[in-house]
């Protein structure tokens, strides 16, 4: 080691620069006191290329300040320093560096400032970042800690600075590996919420991520920070890895708060509220494919609120959608393209505090969207026989696909055809009972889209053929047919086929009617049933009755007519 000059030697070489800094110097440190000081400090380690005069020149705020180092650390010889010596000097006497974050990855709307952000660009200390309702960014500080802030953020670089930086050339190899010094910095979050991945390197003090409320400060972990846009400004700050120390705005309070912890703070005077997180919601249940635009899905058995992601990738670095959802509401996620998904949920205490995440992957596969039902209408009901299905086309996509079967499952087809370019189809169905059909667009290129909502609807046998005829006694005409109790009956009898002159008709809760016998001639009568629900199903056919002349009286009076 090359030893430093000393003595009165030393003393005169420094003295001019120390007369000039004079205006500057601090208070030294009285040796003797042995009251611990509460001010930042840091370790600062000696390294074979350091010397007095350059410690002075480019790690201090001037020449004058070795003199409270010196003191502090109780020098028997200010003029000596030796390699591997451990240096206790306040970050208030070492010369700052500004330094720049870098935003490593944006999506959607995000802004530094007011202008449009990109991707490598650098941020300069008090310059902000905002995240739009669909917008999500990463941001790099300067000490390599990474800033991940999701949609409707709003937040702020201060104090983005590094201490003890050595020159980057000139000197040893030691001296160039330590270069980078302590850093010290802090985010401000004005709305919105960040999540931290703090790295663990040499701090002047903690990074510090500030609220309204709160400050949490940290040194090497991961961790989230929320400001609630509400009356409290509330402020949670969840731990996921390592530890942290939350303190009220005025730091007049504060909480250590370590691994699997939370706490809030509010704009009252409490000290910040403490709390376990909770367990990670169940997800096991949300499908793995969403064929509709509107993402909608349930967790009905969570009694906390949710904080419910949407990321483009697994490390939720994109995220586009971040959303506080009610306990027990549907989720609803609108606005995503047709991709590979990720979804991120965690519970809410009645804290504020958010708890462990759980994630899960989905696809959305919701275009082209099929195209619109026109009839069979949901749950109607017709007649066995031609059966009429229309629909509207979707413009981008001419090709329809059309699908009908006994079972809503579709095992059991009775039509599929997938190259309809028209936009009605007519299908003969003879057996009645309940049937299933959806459609699927089709584009030129063969993209097959989901099929919709799958519709039900129900055929109708025809009704049963009625009996009956002129009763025994001849006064009266009886007809009888099957039919369901429930239903109600109308009935016609008509002296034409076409029933257009008709002779009697009623509206009846049987399946049998009895009519008193009009006078002699040819007869029609028929039925239909009116369902309980309203459907009218279609008139039997028609029972032809004839009801011969009564010759009678005839009979009776020509004994009579003999006479003349």
């Amino acid at each position: 080691m090359r030893r430093l000059r000393t003595g009165a030697a030393a003393l005169a070489l420094l003295g001019a620069c120390v007369h000039a800094a004079a205006a500057d110097v601090k208070p030294a440190v009285n040796a003797a006191d042995t009251k611990p000081s509460t001010e930042p400090r840091v370790e600062f380690v000696v390294v074979k290329s350091d010397t007095l005069i350059s410690l002075s020149r480019d790690v201090l705020v001037s020449p004058a300040a070795w003199r409270e180092v010196a003191a502090l650390n109780r020098l028997s010889n200010p003029n000596r320093i030796t390699p591997g010596q451990v240096l206790r000097i306040p970050t208030r006497l070492m010369r700052a560096t500004k330094r720049q974050a870098t935003l490593i990855s944006s999506a959607g709307d995000v802004r530094v400032g007011d202008a449009a952000a990109t991707a490598g660009q650098r941020l300069d200390d008090g310059q902000t970042l905002q995240t739009g309702a669909g917008g999500s960014a990463v941001l790099e500080l300067a000490d390599g800690s990474r800033v991940r802030m999701p949609p409707s953020s709003l937040a702020q670089i201060v104090g983005s600075e590094s201490y003890g930086v050595r020159p980057a050339t000139g000197g040893t190899a030691g001296a160039t590996a330590s270069s980078g010094g302590w850093f010290s910095g802090a985010l401000r979050v004005m709305r919105g919420s960040v999540e931290v991945f703090a790295t663990k390197v040499l701090r002047a003090k903690p990074l510090e991520v500030i609220t309204p409320t709160a400050v949490v400060g940290v040194r090497g972990t991961q961790f989230r920070v929320g400001l609630e846009d509400n009356a409290t400004a509330l402020t949670h700050s969840e731990v996921i890895e390592g530890s942290t120390r939350v303190d009220t705005a005025s730091r007049a309070v504060g909480a250590n708060v370590a691994t699997g912890f939370g706490a809030a703070v509010d704009t009252s005077a409490r000290p910040p509220q403490v709390a376990k997180l909770l367990d990670a919601p169940d997800l096991s249940a949300v499908p793995a494919l969403f064929e509709r635009p509107i993402v909608r899905l349930e967790l009905p058995s969570q009694t906390n609120d949710l904080r419910v992601q949407v990321a483009a990738d697994k490390e939720f670095e994109r995220i586009v959608s971040d959303q506080r959802v009610e306990a027990g509401k549907e989720i609803r996620i609108a606005g995503l393209d047709d991709a590979a998904w990720y979804l991120r949920a965690r519970r809410i205490d009645a804290a504020g505090i958010e708890g462990f995440d759980a994630a899960r992957p989905f696809t959305l596969k919701a275009r082209p969207e099929p195209p619109v039902y026109r009839t069979p209408r949901a749950d109607g009901k017709q007649t066995v026989g031609s059966v009429e299905f229309a629909w509207a086309r979707n413009s981008t996509a001419p090709r329809v696909r059309l699908q009908v079967a006994e079972d809503a499952g579709f095992t059991r087809l009775v039509q599929d055809q997938d190259a309809l370019t028209e936009t009605t189809l007519r299908a003969d169905l003879a057996a009645p009972g309940n049937y299933f059909w959806r459609l699927a667009s089709i584009r030129d290129n063969g993209d097959h889209g989901p099929y919709g909502d799958t519709q039900r609807f129900e055929l109708r046998p025809m009704p049963a053929t009625p009996s009956g005829g002129v009763a025994a006694d001849g006064k009266s005409m009886i007809f009888k047919w099957s039919g369901r109790p429930q239903d109600r009956q109308e009935v016609q009898l008509a002296r034409d086929a076409t029933f257009t002159r008709i002779s009697a008709e009623a509206s009846l809760d049987s399946t049998e009617w009895a009519v008193p016998a009009p006078g002699s001639g040819h007869y029609f009568f028929r039925y239909r049933s009116i369902e309980p629900d309203g459907f009218v199903g279609p008139y039997s056919d028609p029972v032809d009755v004839n009801i011969p002349i009564d010759w009678t009286p005839l009979m009776l009076l020509a004994p009579l007519l003999l006479l003349f």
